[in-house]
């Protein structure tokens, strides 16, 4: 099934938390790389939720823009936490007059909410000829906890969720502090699987909802699986801000390096693509439930 019109549909099942006719699925199937789900937290404890869950999703292409600089995604992204939908009940309503939950998050335990290989960067103007000397490799790390998460918003123009980020720039020359963007002031990726609104100089550009599969617990728990295989998320109208703490004495390469790059790099100048991307979601009315399916798959 194609992901971007099912929103009312799962969004149902979702609100009742109740198991469809099991489906030909080796048990645990759709639950596969959930083990970092954070079940312990206080948060999913609260008896007050709605809902909870677990998600894992693997990014296995694409690519990220700053500026005029363009580096590809040569290895996986892998983001992994908890979910809950809190008592209050927020929704997002979408232009067609459906609505989707929107849902609050939950760190995966020990650091492993975003998973990523540094990204090797050619630095503009100098030739690359020793990796880590006349280049920069960027580490990707979380800058603050991820938000507004809708999996509902496949295919629709609203984002996914939103994952703040910095990049830690590790070269020789650059020290040990060296970063774009950092907790106070994170580049800001809302990517969609639908059209994206940019300002200029940036046009919009659409991803893609992938496909979609709900499958009912095989041991007749309430939790419900659902995988979304082959999307695309874009994101093309968040800014850049600039360099801060490079050097061996920290700061004093900052200028230099926000003139390599051209930062701070406003919005409609930048781009990012989170392609081939995997996810998989688990979601009960019940931590307990929750707990017993996953231990069952």
């Amino acid at each position: 099934m194609r992901a971007s019109r099912l929103t009312s549909i799962l969004a149902s099942l979702l609100l009742i938390g109740a198991a469809a006719p099991a489906q030909a699925a080796a048990p645990g199937g759709a639950y596969a790389g959930l083990d970092e789900c954070p079940l312990n937290s206080a948060v999913l404890m609260d008896p007050t939720n709605l809902q909870v869950g677990c998600v894992r999703s693997v990014t296995n292409g694409g690519s990220i823009t700053i500026g005029s600089t363009t580096v590809a995604f040569d290895s996986p992204i892998t983001v992994q936490f908890g979910i809950y939908w809190p008592k209050s009940a927020p929704v997002r309503e979408f232009p067609d007059g459906s609505v989707a939950n929107v849902y609050s998050t939950v760190l995966a335990p020990g650091g492993k909410t975003l998973v990523a290989r540094p990204l090797e960067v050619t630095v503009p103007g100098i030739i690359n000829f020793l990796p880590g000397v006349t280049s920069v490799f960027a580490q990707v790390e979380l800058a603050g906890p991820i938000t507004d998460f809708i999996p509902l918003a496949t295919g629709v123009n609203t984002p996914v969720f939103v994952l703040p980020v910095k990049l830690k720039l590790k070269n020789a020359l650059f020290g040990n502090r060296c970063y774009i963007g950092s907790d106070t002031s994170p580049i800001r990726f809302q990517p969609t699987t639908g059209t994206t609104s940019p300002p200029a100089p940036n046009t919009p550009v659409t991803g893609d909802p992938g496909t979609l599969d709900i499958v009912a617990d095989p041991n007749g728990y309430q939790t419900l699986g659902v995988g979304i295989t082959g999307a695309s998320l874009v994101d093309n109208a968040y800014a850049v801000p600039k360099a801060n703490g490079c050097g061996l004495i920290p700061g004093s390469l900052d200028p230099l390096i926000n003139l390599a790059f051209g930062l701070p790099s406003a919005a409609g100048r930048n781009a990012v693509t989170f392609g081939a991307n995997d996810t998989a979601l688990a979601v009960s009315p019940s931590l307990d439930d929750l707990e017993q399916a996953l231990a069952a798959s």
